[in-house]
C-alpha cells in the first residue's frame, strides 16, 4: 500500500534520514520506534508531503507522491497526525473536527454529521460546541486524532499519539485505534510508549541516527542487540545476555 524507497534527507551539515526504505501492508499496524533525534518525524514529515526529500521515492498503492502537497495527499488518502497538538483554539470542538470533514465533504450539515459522528468513535467527551482550547491533553489528542480521521483516511499516519498520557488513557487509545484498523484504515505510527507497540504493531521498523537498523514484529525488534544498545547504550545487549545467564 504504502511504500518508501531510499529516502533521504540533510539539515545543513546534519543527515537526518538515510536512505530509509520501507513497507506498510493495506490492514496492518506498522510501528516505527527508535530514540530521541533519531529521524522518525522528519520521515513522516516526508511521507506527508511537508518536507521535501533529497533523493527517494514515497508511493501510495504505487503512485508515486513526490512532489506533492499535503492536501494533496490527503486527496489520495493518507493524512497524519502531529506529535505536539495545535488545535484552532478559538473555534469549538465541532468546528476543528469539521474541517477534517470538509476535505471529503462540501456541505457544512453533512460535514457537520461526519464531525460528530468522528468525535463520538474516538471518544470526546466534552460537548462539541465547547471551545477547542478547554481540552486537556487527552482531550487534545483525541481531537487531533479525530480531525485527521474525519477526512475519511485510506491510511492513517500517527506520531506519538499516546505520548503524555497517562496508562487509562493509553488503554483507551489503544482500543481506538484497534476499531479505526478494523475499520479499514490502515495505521501507521511512531510511538515511544514501548507498551503500545507491542500491543498493537503487527510490524515494527526500528530507526536509528537516520538509519533503519531493524525490522520485524515487535518481539523481533526487541531482541534485537542494534536496538538494545540504540535505546540503552554500547554493550547493553552484552549485558542484557550476561543477565540472561546468570538467571
Amino acid at each position: 500500500m504504502l511504500e518508501v524507497q531510499g529516502i533521504s534527507k540533510t539539515f545543513g551539515g546534519l543527515q537526518a534520514v538515510s536512505e530509509a526504505s520501507l513497507q506498510v501492508a493495506q490492514g496492518s499496524i506498522v510501528s516505527l520506534i527508535g530514540p530521541n533525534g533519531a529521524g522518525k518525524t522528519t520521515l513522516f514529515a516526508i511521507i506527508s508531503g511537508f518536507l521535501k526529500a533529497d533523493s527517494g521515492m514515497v508511493l501510495l498503492y504505487g503512485e508515486p507522491l513526490n512532489g506533492l502537497k499535503p492536501f494533496q495527499i490527503c486527496e489520495k488518502g493518507m493524512v497524519r497526525t502531529f506529535q505536539i497538538t495545535q488545535p484552532f483554539a478559538r473555534l469549538s470542538i465541532l468546528e476543528n473536527i469539521m474541517i477534517g470533514s470538509y476535505a471529503k465533504i462540501a456541505d457544512p450539515i453533512e460535514a457537520a454529521k461526519k464531525a460528530e459522528a468522528v468525535a463520538a468513535r474516538v471518544g470526546i467527551r466534552m460537548p462539541l460546541e465547547s471551545p477547542a482550547a478547554d481540552l486537556n491533553v487527552a482531550g487534545r489528542k483525541r481531537l487531533e486524532l479525530a480531525r485527521a480521521l474525519a477526512t475519511q483516511p485510506k491510511i492513517l499516519l500517527l506520531d506519538e499519539v499516546m505520548a503524555g498520557l497517562n496508562p487509562v488513557e493509553v488503554e483507551e487509545i489503544l482500543k481506538i485505534i484497534r476499531n479505526i484498523r478494523d475499520s479499514g484504515v490502515t495505521i501507521f505510527l511512531i510511538e515511544h510508549v514501548m507498551q503500545a507497540v507491542m500491543s498493537l504493531s503487527d510490524f515494527t521498523y526500528v530507526l536509528n541516527n537516520g538509519q533503519l537498523i531493524a525490522s520485524g514484529t515487535p518481539q523481533q525488534v526487541a531482541a534485537d542487540p542494534q536496538v538494545i544498545e540504540a535505546y540503552l547504550g554500547q554493550g547493553a545487549s552484552h549485558l542484557k545476555k550476561d543477565q540472561k545467564t546468570d538467571a
